[in-house]
């Protein structure tokens, strides 16, 4: 209840309250006695890509252990019994000064802990960081994202990692295969050695093979006088990956099929066969079997780099990751330009139901571009026009080829946002008029996940 100045009682609800908060700019996030979530704001849930029903009844424990934030407050405020500001690190690289608050009952035991948390201005920054200068920075193979098909293909990863078997990462140009590349081989037994890339349709045919495999003094004209190392040689006792790889002419396919099979090459212009101890990872967005049949990729290397495939859904299969992405390019690039730019909610709205097919990359350029070109805050007007295009037509860039393909996608779109809105199966019936079951069904088809 609140009590007017006019002496008018006006009740609050729980609903009230959550509203309020949620219109906080600063994270807000609630625990009990046993640190189980009670509660989430929207800020949160913006930040970490997180759904207050997934989350609640949740331990504490178990989301700072999958690396949402570091280090976590919550053990310390249970122990001293009162207020602790700390920095922390989330999982998208932001900074973040946080203060935990014990609400104590009569005994003097903790009933609640309330915490809330804000970007820091500069005078918070500096002596934060003074503060936690021994602290460790977030891996930099980490990967953002929420999605359960993402969560079990870096499962995946981490078990395929710690043996020595080819890997072949497959998906649309921009999805990060680079940074799946790069996961595994630090979070493999090769993490101490080197990890080298080349993009096999950035170098010229006629360069390529010397860049791979070296050559030797003389080998053809204009070559270096004292001979050249190749990338697979440099690689020894670590990871080589061969990006595009379907961009490698036949001729040189030949030859590394040598060095997967043998883990031995033979130097442009060179009679003295080399050993490597390698590991190899290929990524290509084209379609190798494809090339097969047509007789652009020889058959037998396609099984030898096939030996463990790894497909990486794109952005638009992937819409949790969205707004954590967002909120990490932001935090990354106010740090490379040494600004300060924020995002509105109407922006995030339209990137949520943008469907991206530029992927990953498409996203990280957008947001560099409206970092740089915005004075304080990311509004609608910031974004590239294409992205307004697709938000009032459906899609330019990809014109639908049915009535059942556009049909599908105004579906997707009305439920998603219905979702997002009211955060239940059973409201999501109510609002579209249409089966609770069905409802259901279509929320599990466009959200990728088991909802309430």
């Amino acid at each position: 209840m609140y009590k007017e100045p006019g002496n008018q009682m006006i009740e609050m609800s729980t609903e009230i309250f959550e509203k309020i908060l949620d219109h906080s700019s600063d994270e807000i996030y609630v625990l009990d006695g046993d640190t189980r979530i009670v509660f989430i704001n929207r800020v949160c849930e913006q930040h970490y890509g997180l759904k207050r029903s997934e989350v609640i009844g949740v331990k504490n424990e178990k989301l700072f252990k999958q690396g949402y934030w570091t280090p976590t407050v919550v053990p310390r405020v249970m122990a001293e019994k009162k207020p602790v500001t700390i920095k922390q690190t989330t999982y998208y690289g932001a900074e973040l000064i946080t203060t935990a608050v014990p609400i104590l009952n009569r005994n003097q035991e903790i009933e609640l802990v309330v915490i809330t948390a804000h970007e820091p201005n500069f005078k918070e920054l500096t002596l934060s960081r003074e503060e936690n200068a021994s602290e460790h920075p977030i891996s930099i193979g980490h990967i953002i994202t929420n999605n359960p098909k993402m969560k079990e293909l870096l499962g995946f990863c981490e078990r395929v990692a710690a043996v020595d078997s080819t890997i072949l990462i497959q998906g649309e140009s921009g999805t990060g295969k680079g940074a799946l590349a790069k996961f595994i081989h630090q979070v493999s037994q090769r993490k101490r050695g080197p990890m080298l890339t080349i993009n096999c349709a950035a170098i010229p045919e006629e360069l390529l093979e010397s860049e791979l495999f070296g050559y030797f003094q003389g080998a053809f004209t204009g070559a270096n006088k004292a001979g050249k190392m190749g990338l697979i040689e440099a690689a020894n006792n670590g990871t080589l990956f061969l990006d595009e790889i379907g961009e490698v002419p036949l001729k040189i396919q030949a030859k590394l099929l040598q060095v997967i099979q043998d883990r031995q090459f033979l130097p442009v212009g060179g009679t003295e066969v080399k050993q490597v101890d390698i590991r190899i990872i290929a990524a290509t967005n084209r379609d190798l079997l494809k090339m097969v049949e047509n007789k652009q990729f020889r058959e037998d290397l396609y099984y030898r780099l096939n030996v463990i495939d790894v497909k990486i859904p794109p952005l638009r299969e992937r819409p949790e990751d969205i707004i954590p992405l967002t909120y990490y390019f932001i935090n990354r690039f106010n740090k490379k330009y040494q600004v300060d730019r924020l995002i509105s909610q109407e922006t995030l709205e339209i990137l949520s139901n943008y469907s991206w097919p530029g992927n990953v990359r498409q996203l990280e350029n957008v947001m560099e571009r409206s970092v740089i070109t915005t004075e304080s805050i990311i509004n609608p007007g910031d974004l590239p026009e294409i992205i307004h295009q697709h938000a009032k037509t459906g899609s330019p860039e990809a014109p639908w080829s049915s009535l059942d393909a556009a049909i599908e996608e105004v579906e997707r779109k009305l439920v998603t946002k219905s979702y997002r809105k009211w955060k239940s199966s059973r409201k999501v019936a109510a609002d579209l008029q249409i089966s609770q079951t069905r409802a259901s069904k279509l929320i599990r088809k466009y959200c990728g996940t088991q909802w309430d």
